[in-house]
């Protein structure tokens, strides 16, 4: 007899990452779109001079959130796995919260390619974005 695994759900996947877990990353999720948010924390700092967010703290958090957006839009029963994840980053990013979302551009039998965008004050005015492909299959 087989078994069907249960699809994971965004806050399970978030659970199982260690990384997510030290960020304290929160979701709002409205059906299978979702909006992650980072709230500001000393520990993210990465150039304390500036001061700005570590840049590490910025790829893996808009990393994250493709991840738990592709497994929400397609009610995926494995976690996606990233295959090539490229990172720009546009400005500094200031001690503050910090939001992102992702857009799947599109969905093949093994692959993803999913796009990510992190602001602060303004949605339209991003602090970095993401391009990234995730296997799937």
């Amino acid at each position: 007899m087989i078994t069907l695994q249960p699809t994971i759900t965004p806050e399970h996947l978030f659970a199982q990452i260690p990384f997510a877990r030290f960020l304290n990353l929160e979701l709002d999720i409205a059906g299978t779109e979702l909006r992650t948010h980072m709230p500001f924390a000393p520990h993210l700092i990465g150039n304390p001079l500036v001061p700005a967010l570590h840049g590490g703290v910025i790829g893996a958090f808009l990393e994250m959130t493709a991840m738990v957006q592709l497994a929400v839009a397609e009610n995926l029963e494995q976690t996606p796995k990233p295959v090539g994840v490229s990172v720009q980053y546009l400005r500094s990013a200031k001690p503050v919260s910090t939001y992102a979302e992702a857009h799947i551009n599109r969905v093949g039998r093994t692959i993803a390619n999913i796009e990510a965008r992190a602001w602060q004050d303004a949605r339209e005015n991003p602090v970095a974005l993401l391009q990234a492909h995730f296997l799937i299959g």
